[in-house]
């Protein structure tokens, strides 16, 4: 294993020496993230060391220039210039931490040349409007003993815009009632906490499925605990199956993009359609759990119409002052 030892160690710091297996989990420990971005982090991390120990160059003297030829080589396997600025991201605050414990000098990562990445641009392939009910009708039809458990995920996904790992995570204590919605607690991307209200779709979807599960298990539905949405077997569904689910409903309600789309498409569909609609671009961010706004308003399609434009709205306020 790769051992991550401080070239100059001083007094009274945290000893880093160790593996750097050992290290990503102390990173990753000190930081709120769901275990979707954990694992996320691990294998970015774990990625570079790769590089490195494959070329003999030890992590802790890692230049930008290395850092760099490292990007090139990402983007050479044709991987999305999104993808290699997600994983430089990490690499970078994995760094960070590497600083604050003084085991390295900079961040090598800071001063590397990430790849442009327009918040215009998402590379998720959308649904329209159609093609999520399509697919819903899909899930509807659906038989079989998982097939109450299928259209709960797909209506989680298409009526609340939720992340794939946001939905598998769920547990059954994060259903609730709050002035008159059926809501979900939860604990989102970046740790923070979520709370979102059911539509009615989801909240049927939701009790005939948990109906179903608590017959199966010899039990009342209000005794049922710990995930919310389990496999045949029990254990936690998961995100690879969550993305098998999606594509299989797609091919058979005849969507043609249907090789290509992810459970994030129902999130993108989401966003869209919420804007389209006219719901307000904050009310729409807050939903997503986006931090940042601008990432919200890539999802506004329609933003760029010169309809649009705020100056018709102070010319047309304008020419009422001046008529009264």
């Amino acid at each position: 294993m790769t051992s991550l030892v401080p070239r100059q160690p001083h007094p009274g710091t945290v000893d880093t020496a160790g593996s750097a297996e050992q290290v990503t989990e102390a990173w990753l420990a000190n930081r709120r993230l769901s275990q979707h971005t954990r694992a996320a982090y691990r294998r970015d991390v774990g990625g570079w060391l790769a590089w490195c120990a494959a070329r003999e160059l030890d992590p802790l003297r890692a230049s930008f220039l290395d850092v760099n030829a490292y990007a090139r080589g990402l983007e050479a396997s044709d991987l999305a210039p999104a993808s290699v600025a997600r994983k430089l991201s990490g690499l970078s605050s994995w760094y960070d931490f590497l600083t604050k414990l003084r085991a390295v000098d900079h961040n090598p990562v800071a001063g590397a040349d990430r790849p442009y990445v327009s918040r215009d641009h998402s590379g998720t392939i959308g649904l329209a409007p159609e093609e999520v009910d399509a697919l819903l009708a899909a899930a509807d039809a659906d038989t079989g003993p998982s097939a109450a458990r299928h259209r709960a995920v797909l209506t989680l996904l298409a009526d609340l815009g939720l992340r794939v790992g946001e939905v598998c995570g769920l547990d059954v204590a994060d259903l609730g009632y709050e002035r008159g919605h059926r809501s979900l607690r939860f604990i989102g991307k970046g740790g923070r906490p979520r709370r979102r209200a059911l539509t009615p779709a989801a909240a049927q979807t939701l009790d005939a499925y948990l109906r179903e599960r608590a017959a199966a298990e010899g039990t009342p539905v209000d005794r049922l605990d710990g995930a919310l949405l389990v496999t045949s077997g029990g254990t936690r569904i998961d995100r690879h199956a969550v993305f098998r689910l999606v594509r299989r409903l797609a091919k058979e309600a005849g969507i043609a993009s249907w090789a290509k789309l992810s459970p994030h498409s129902l999130r993108h569909s989401f966003a869209t359609t919420a804007r389209a609609e006219g719901v307000p671009l904050e009310d729409v961010q807050d939903a997503m759990g986006h931090a940042d706004p601008r990432t919200t308003r890539r999802y506004d399609r329609d933003r760029h119409n010169l309809d649009r434009d705020p100056s018709y709205t102070l010319a047309a306020a304008r020419a009422r002052r001046n008529a009264s």
